[in-house]
């Protein structure tokens, strides 16, 4: 490989910045795939759109209540506050359980009758032949179409794709239409916790404003009921059981109190149950009570039958007089505007994810690209410079240029990338001399044609004597685009003079020998190449059109004799394999390569991409 002096130092910098992704790299790769990322977002912007206009609008209501806590005494004592957290904290969750259970659930249903609420039981987010009825219908009031008959036999073709067949539907039954009742009511229902207060936040989400202001109404009134309710048969049930306790309890006092008062009236020892006055197993007559004992007994008893008849009390008073450790602090209002869909944050969200979705795909096709694609790229594969990298001009198939473009327009981005390719060769002779350079490429001819064509153009306008000879005998596409037609088909003899071959072209100094005189001299077989150049004193500057890699290795062999090679790739369409097997090929053939010109490069200009 040629190595110059100039190119030590731009080495180490492009060596240097390949380890890393700079801020030109990714605008680089968002104008390269601008495009596909654009219809990523439209179609995601769309889909978005689509759902915000096919969707119902659903509303939520929102009612506060405060749990009153009740600590138990012992527990109120203690300062530790670990301990009334965690009891606090399982309080709330427990009556939040509550209120979520479907217990509750059942009670607002039956209360409400939204078991037979038509509204209440649509579903919240509508099949998708309903949601493209509602699409027709949008776009037919908008564009004036929905009496169109065609329009109308469109809308019913597509709906029928995704709609049921209702001959084939079955009636739910009653179990199943509970249990759907009751999945709408607690997937609508959301109740939680405000920050670490004993407050509740119980909201619903309803297809109708004041349905959902009743239902969340009716949570907070029902779990009320449901605590006083609760509260009072625990009342009742305590109640009971106090009550036959207290007919045992005045039993006992009374037959304590009697017990005492005889022994008293008697002043006799003996007053005791008959059973107690029985002989034990030594024959001995057992102790009885004194009169103390008994009266402490009585006592005792009458002090456990009022014990027993305050709690009775009480109980009964709770029966009469329940209350509830909730009460509703703030009560739901129908809600002035809907809270879903949201319009802006769905298209908000849907312009990212298609944003996401567009990089991804473009980073995936990025990834798979194995075409080239930037001179980085090529430097970090094969160590070859960039000579160029020339834009595409116009459109179709010859983007690549005309093969006169730098004389058509001599300001255009095309000839400055020209220019700095042709600079670029001329830096290079600072070691080495570069009279007679080679030009070939991996697969095709045109783009590389366009190179060498202008090339000639650059050299012959600043003076130099220039030839060309189109060496590409199976193609020839420089005879056949710019030598005359009698010239391009003309048969040339092997021991004819080569001045009879050379062609002027476009303008002084700028010759062409046509690939008819390079077949019949055998120009691609070096000891024929090189009896030719000692022909060729004349010229200032000789560049040869060499075949592609694709017509054969073989007919590279010429490039060992002239003073460089500069393959031509097409961007984005030349792959890497080809471009390897191309460079592996030159150095095969001891060719020395000075720099690579990348064709048809989909960019701005140089200056433009920097701004």
């Amino acid at each position: 490989m040629l190595t110059a002096p100039w190119r030590s130092v731009s080495d180490q910098k492009n060596r240097a910045e390949s380890d890393f992704v700079s801020l030109s790299d990714i605008m680089g790769f968002a104008r390269r795939y601008a495009i596909s990322i654009a219809i990523c977002m439209a179609i995601a912007v769309s889909i978005a759109w689509f759902y915000v206009a096919t969707s119902d609008p659903i509303y939520t209501a929102r009612a506060q209540m405060l749990i009153d806590p009740k600590l138990p005494q012992l527990l109120q004592q203690q300062q530790t506050g670990d301990v009334n957290l965690s009891l606090d904290t399982a309080q709330i969750e427990s009556q939040i359980a509550v209120m979520q259970s479907e217990k509750i659930a059942w009670m607002v249903i039956e209360e409400l009758g939204l078991k037979t609420d038509a509204t209440f039981n649509r579903s919240r987010s509508p099949d998708l032949d309903i949601r493209l009825q509602r699409f027709f219908a949008i776009i037919g009031v908008a564009t004036g179409w929905a009496e169109h008959p065609w329009f109308v036999n469109t809308q019913n073709f597509v709906v029928g794709l995704f709609a049921d067949d209702a001959a084939t539907r079955t009636a739910p039954t009653e179990f199943e239409q509970d249990r759907r009742t009751m999945n709408l009511f607690r997937g609508g229902l959301d109740v939680r916790r405000l920050g670490v207060s004993y407050a509740i936040d119980i909201t619903f989400r309803s297809l109708d404003a004041e349905n959902a202001a009743a239902v969340a109404n009716a949570v907070s009134e029902q779990f009320v009921r449901e605590q006083v309710e609760t509260k009072a048969q625990a009342a009742r049930e305590g109640g009971a059981w106090l009550e036959s306790r207290l007919n045992e309890m005045r039993a006992q006092m009374n037959e304590a109190t009697q017990i005492a008062q005889a022994f008293r009236a008697k002043h006799d020892y003996s007053v005791a149950p008959r059973a107690e006055r029985e002989l034990d197993t030594d024959g001995q007559t057992p102790q009885s009570p004194t009169l103390e004992e008994l009266v402490v007994t009585a006592d005792t008893y009458r002090k456990m039958y009022e014990s027993f008849l305050q709690a009775y009390t009480s109980s009964v008073s709770q029966q009469s007089y329940p209350v509830a450790d909730a009460r509703v602090i703030t009560p739901a209002t129908p809600p002035l505007s809907a809270s879903a869909p949201r319009s802006k944050l769905a298209l908000v969200f849907g312009a990212l994810a298609g944003l996401m979705g567009g990089v991804s795909l473009a980073f995936l096709r990025f990834t798979l690209d194995n075409t080239v694609r930037s001179a980085r790229q090529v430097r970090h594969a094969f160590d070859v410079d960039c000579l160029g990298e020339l834009p595409t001009v116009g459109y179709g198939r010859n983007r690549a240029g005309r093969l006169d473009e730098a004389r058509r327009a001599p300001r255009s981005r095309f000839t400055d990338a020209m220019r700095e390719a042709k600079t670029a060769i001329n830096l290079a002779e600072a070691a080495h001399p570069m009279r007679c350079i080679g030009l070939t490429s991996p697969a095709g001819s045109y783009a590389r044609s366009v190179v060498a064509s202008n090339l000639a153009l650059l050299y012959a306008a600043s003076g130099m004597r220039t030839l060309v000879i189109d060496a590409d005998i199976d193609h020839a596409g420089l005879s056949r685009a710019l030598a005359p037609r009698g010239a391009s088909a003309q048969v040339y003899l092997e021991d004819e003079a080569i001045e009879h071959s050379v062609v002027p072209i476009f303008q002084p100094g700028y010759d062409l020998i046509p690939s008819s005189f390079s077949a019949a001299r055998g120009l691609l077989n070096p000891k024929n190449f090189k009896a030719v150049l000692a022909d060729l004193e004349d010229y200032d500057v000789i560049l040869v059109d060499l075949p592609p890699l694709s017509s054969g290795a073989e007919k590279l062999a010429i490039g060992g004799m002239l003073d460089g090679i500069i393959p031509v790739a097409e961007w984005g369409e030349t792959s890497m394999e080809l471009l390897a097997g191309l460079v592996t090929a030159l150095h095969a053939n001891k060719c020395p390569i000075i720099g690579l010109v990348i064709a048809k490069v989909v960019i701005a200009s140089r200056d433009r991409y920097r701004r």
